[in-house]
Order: C-alpha cells, then structure tokens, then sequence
C-alpha cells in the first residue's frame, strides 16, 4: 500500500534531511520574549490590486488572536530590497502535454513588456530524475525564454493515476523542495517560488496507518519547512496549469490541510502537500485557469509593494509550540496576508 511505501520512506529521508534536528543535537535555547518576529504582509483589494502606503495604525497583529505590540514597520517594494523569483516547471505531476503549455505561457510572460523582466528571474523544471535550478539570475526574458524553449524535459516515467506512482512523486516532491530550500538559503533579500504545477500527492486519510515515532518525524518536517520559510524569506505561490479541467473537488483537496498542526498526532501526508505549503507561506494556491501567464504576473504583483511588520510575540511555554497569526486591518474591504503561523522555540531547525 501507498502508505507502507511512504512509512519506510520518511524516516530514511527525516533522518537525512537537514530540516530535521537530529536527537543527538541540543534543543536550541528560546529566544527573548522581547525578540520581534517580523514579517511580509501583501495587502491587495477584493480584485487583488496591491495596496500601498498604509500607516502602522491601520494594522493589527494578532497572536493565538492576542493583539501583540508592532515593533518594527516598513512599507517595502524591490527598490528597498532585492527581490529574486524562480518559476518551477512541475514535468513530474503534469501530464506531458500540459507541460508544453505550461512552457508556452512561461515563455509568453518571459516575451512580455519586450522581454523586460521587472525581477531577477531564474528557470527550475522538476523531473523524475530531481529538480535542475539554473545558474544566475536575469531580467532577460527574451534570452530566459530561449533557455527553456531548449530545455530538454522527456516523458516521464511515473503516472499521475497510480498508486506506486503517488509515493514516488511524493518522494521525488519533497526532495526538490529540500533542496529548492538550501539553494534559496544563499540568495539575499526576499525570494519568490513559483511552482507550477497542480500540487503533490495528498494521500490523505493515510495518519491512521502512522506510528507516534512517523508522526513526530513527518511533524518535525513541517516545523522545519515552517521555520525555514520564515528564516529565509521565501514565499511560495502554487499556480495551477490544469484549467478548468481539473475536477474542482480535486483541485480543493488541500483546504483540509490548511490548519496549522499543533502535534504529532494531528499530522497526515497531506500537510505537505505544496498548495497548503504555499497558502501557510503567505503566498496564493491559483486554479481554475489556463492563463498560466496572467496567473505568475498576478502573483509578482506581491512584490510591487509589500509591508514589513516586526512584533513581539508571546512566549512559548513548550519547544515547537504553533501560534497562529493574523493581521486585521482598520479598512475591512481590503486583504492582508502573510504567514498564516509560525513555531515558537523551533527544535527542527535549518543547520548549513
């Protein structure tokens, strides 16, 4: 069963991962009370324009819904603070033929505004055989373009419908996304993942089958991803390319997953899954539509103008303790959003 498969797999890649405190590492000290957790926070209209040059008091940040003091607060845009976006070609859970038009929009918004790219932009494609990230940055489009249109990507190997095939690219997901993680560690300022793809494997249902020991491993896995999105400043955006196509029930799944986990008994597969990833990072999960290109300039919108707001958090009485966070705003017609938690005193932690 798919379940078997993954319950051999995720401790042998637990134990491997650098996400994952091993049990022989100390548990970090808790930081000061007073420390300030800051964060980005997009705030847009119903019909997602971004919002600029709010002042402080139009903001509240909620803690375990506890107003917490702001400390720190900035409005930002790319001119303040390098902003670098990778798209992410998805040839392990899109069927091949969408993966040319996948191509063909990426390559269309690359083409746009005469090539002219407004951020430093990179290609990533996702295959059987791993993730390839390319060297450097650009704000080429025409010559980014001209680097995917001869990326080889051949057929893959895994189906999409079978059940050996859903662990596999699970495992094959994760993975990329560790390693994604780690590359993205070395870039400076605030970075930007958009993957294109109609997310991973759920396998929900699965936690039953799970022993405590699995379901502190896979928890830690989400106390590390969590942590280290944070640490470094990465927002993730799933987008979708499937259209309208996609069964609307299927395409939802992951809005079961999407609160945070508080312990390991909560867990299931499906709280990696890269849509609950990318909404919990503050980014946006988009379906629904096949204009791939509109969807990626609706997400860089994000980086026009973004605020930065740093507050006191409250202490944590335990390591690994999830806080949900959420911003209200004094103008209830618009939308803030950032990180929908964090865990305090984190004991899975990113180690170079």
């Amino acid at each position: 069963m798919i379940v078997h498969r993954l319950a051999c797999f995720f401790p042998v890649m637990l134990l491997c991962s650098p996400l994952t405190a091993s049990a022989q590492q100390p548990e970090p000290a808790a930081p000061p009370a007073s420390q300030a957790l800051r964060l980005d926070v997009a705030v847009d209209t119903k019909s997602g324009q971004p919002v600029p040059n709010l002042p402080q008091q139009d903001f509240t940040v909620l803690d375990n819904k506890i107003p917490r003091p702001i400390t720190y607060f900035k409005i930002k845009s790319a001119a303040d603070e390098p902003v670098h976006v990778v798209i992410l070609v998805d040839a392990v859970n899109i069927p091949y033929q969408i993966v040319a038009w996948s191509r063909q929009e990426i390559e269309k918004f690359l083409k746009s505004n005469e090539g002219q790219l407004t951020y430093p932009t990179s290609i990533a494609v996702l295959t059987d055989q791993g993730v390839q990230i390319n060297n450097g940055f650009s704000t080429n489009g025409n010559a980014l373009s001209d680097d995917l249109e001869h990326h080889e990507i051949g057929l893959r190997e895994i189906t999409r419908n079978s059940e050996w095939g859903d662990s596999e690219r699970l495992e094959i997901c994760i993975k990329a996304f560790q390693q994604f993680l780690g590359y993205a560690s070395t870039l400076p300022g605030r970075k930007i993942l958009l993957w294109v793809s109609p997310g991973w494997p759920l396998i929900s249902g699965s936690r039953n089958y799970l022993t405590s020991s699995q379901e502190q491993q896979i928890f830690n896995e989400v106390v590390g991803i969590s942590t280290q999105l944070r640490q470094i400043d990465l927002t993730v955006y799933d987008i979708n390319p499937i259209g309208v196509s996609e069964s609307l029930e299927r395409a939802d799944d992951y809005e079961a997953f999407l609160k945070g986990i508080a312990k390991p008994s909560q867990v299931e597969f499906g709280d990696l899954g890269l849509q609950v990833i990318a909404v919990q990072s503050g980014g946006l999960a988009l379906e629904g539509n096949s204009d791939i290109a509109g969807m990626i300039q609706r997400c860089l919108t994000d980086a026009k103008s973004w605020y930065e707001i740093g507050f006191t958090p409250l202490p944590a009485d335990k390591p690994n303790e999830y806080h949900h966070i959420e911003i209200r705003l004094d103008q209830r017609d618009l939308n803030a959003r950032t990180r929908d938690g964090y865990y305090a005193n984190p004991t899975a932690i990113l180690s170079h």
